[in-house]
């Protein structure tokens, strides 16, 4: 269970949804994306250390900070569903990543797909009958298996963690496939050269055969607003 007792502070949040695309950041990398100091900084991760949100290794000299598990990405996308409902306006993106627009087409969820694609390629798969996903789980039936399969995707056996579930996105407030059989597409679009991470940030750009490939798998394509790699 996560606790969220630990979320109440600007500066933590920032800190979290900057490893909300898996990567482990130092706590002077954190810091500076919270904008506070190093000292405060570290004052702040202990606490989310101690909260369970973070796991922290060291590397020699240095000390890596990373999500302590999908289900704390699970939670925190969740929250920023919830604001942008309240809201009514999109949450603003950290200033090292790319304008708001590249993060709401395609982007990761810690370690599986999200943003406006993967909501479609979720939909293209429900509708298809390949999927089955409801707001209390998800499940894979078998001529989503076969399809997957045929695409290249290596179905994961999931220890600890779900095989397949919904999880909502924050930007499109519709769910998305997550889980580990999420994790294994998002895998396998990279895989694919579909996408491509941007530096620093959660954001993914789309190849040109990425916008086929998705085209011709999930029937998806490309918006007037060009965002796919050249």
């Amino acid at each position: 269970m996560v606790s969220t007792a630990a979320l109440g502070d600007p500066a933590r949040l920032n800190m979290l949804a900057a490893l909300m695309d898996g990567r482990a950041l130092t706590a002077g990398e954190l810091a500076g994306i919270a904008g506070v100091a190093p000292t405060t900084a570290s004052g702040h991760l202990a606490r989310l250390l101690e909260a369970g949100l973070l796991a922290m290794e060291r590397q020699g000299r240095h000390r890596y900070h990373r999500l302590a598990s999908p289900e704390v990405a699970r939670v925190l996308e969740g929250l920023m569903a919830l604001s942008a409902e309240r809201s009514r306006t999109p949450p603003r993106a950290l200033r090292t990543g790319p304008r708001d627009m590249a993060l709401r087409e395609a982007r990761t969820c810690y370690d599986h797909l999200a943003g406006r694609l993967a909501v479609g390629m979720a939909d293209a798969m429900v509708v298809r009958g390949h999927l089955d996903l409801s707001p209390d789980g998800g499940a894979l039936t078998e001529a989503g298996a076969s399809f997957l399969e045929r695409l290249g995707v290596v179905l994961p056996v999931a220890r600890g963690r779900p095989f397949c579930r919904p999880c909502l996105d924050w930007s499109e407030r519709r769910s998305h496939l997550a889980g580990a059989l999420g994790a294994a597409l998002c895998r396998r679009c990279l895989d694919l050269g579909w996408m491509r991470r941007v530096p620093n940030s959660r954001a993914l750009s789309v190849t040109p055969a990425g916008w086929r490939g998705l085209r011709e798998s999930f029937g998806l394509d490309q918006p007037l607003t060009k965002s796919a790699a050249r």
